[in-house]
């Protein structure tokens, strides 16, 4: 019955983040003010009220239109604020009431949000990747004991994308991928940030290769949410994928 409470809990919560999420979508690539602007809409700029703000439930009731100019809203909105919700209760059945289910949510919302971003404009903010280093640097804090697997883990994967980043002239590898990886790097710790790596790549690759096929997009691509995707595997099962990899060398 505990579980039932703190699920509901963390996914109003992670709810109501998902709304402040979709102003930072909407507002950071086009340079708007998210502190001292009200939200409005973004075709007529009517400000919106109270009950219009109400995240999920204001889409459903306004029937996803603007109340004023009835443009229709896009349906990010209510998608990130749904999925933040349901990323904040896995997280929590994943790690329980502890300072790195805390973490982790607030990273995996970063991590949402720049996936949007990246997505469209193939570039990560920077403000995204300080968030969550300033999230590893509380993770290593309060476990000063393993305090080597995080440092360890701030240059494990992006000192290997750096050298790319050096040997392409920047054509391999983004520096906001870079930054990516050594910010979760140091959250997470050597061993998971590889595995995130991984996941990442084997995810981009069989997604970008389908959209390649499917729909002839080009060569480059967004790899910001793919490696988002793999963080947040890494979050949930890297431990576990960690042990049956270390196992089965300990069969031969």
């Amino acid at each position: 019955m505990l579980d039932v409470v703190f699920s509901v809990f963390f996914c109003l919560y992670g709810i109501v983040i998902g709304s402040f999420l979709n102003v930072l979508i909407l507002r950071i690539p086009i340079k708007e003010s998210v502190a001292l602007t009200r939200s409005h809409c973004m075709t007529c700029g009517h400000v919106l009220s109270w009950y219009e703000l109400i995240p999920l439930f204001s889409y459903i009731f306004l029937g996803g239109k603007c109340r004023h100019c009835r443009t229709r809203i896009s349906a990010q909105y209510p998608i990130v604020e749904a999925l933040n919700g349901i990323v904040y209760v896995v997280l929590y059945l994943a790690c329980g009431i502890s300072i790195e289910c805390i973490l982790y949510c607030l990273c995996t919302s970063a991590l949402i949000a720049l996936s949007f971003i990246d997505w469209r404009t193939k570039e990560i903010p920077l403000g995204f990747n300080i968030f969550i280093l300033l999230l590893g640097l509380i993770r290593l804090v309060t476990d000063l004991s393993n305090w080597h697997q995080y440092v360890i883990g701030l240059f494990a994967v992006s000192g290997f994308l750096y050298l790319l980043f050096l040997l392409s002239n920047g054509k391999a590898m983004g520096g906001g991928d870079m930054k990516l990886m050594a910010a979760t790097g140091l959250l997470l710790g050597w061993q998971l940030i590889i595995v995130a790596f991984l996941v990442g790549c084997i995810v981009g690759s069989v997604i970008h290769l389908a959209l390649m096929a499917i729909k002839k997009v080009g060569r480059e691509l967004a790899f910001g949410p793919y490696l988002s995707a793999g963080v947040f595997l890494a979050m949930i099962w890297g431990e576990q994928l960690v042990s049956w990899y270390l196992s089965m060398w300990a069969t031969y």
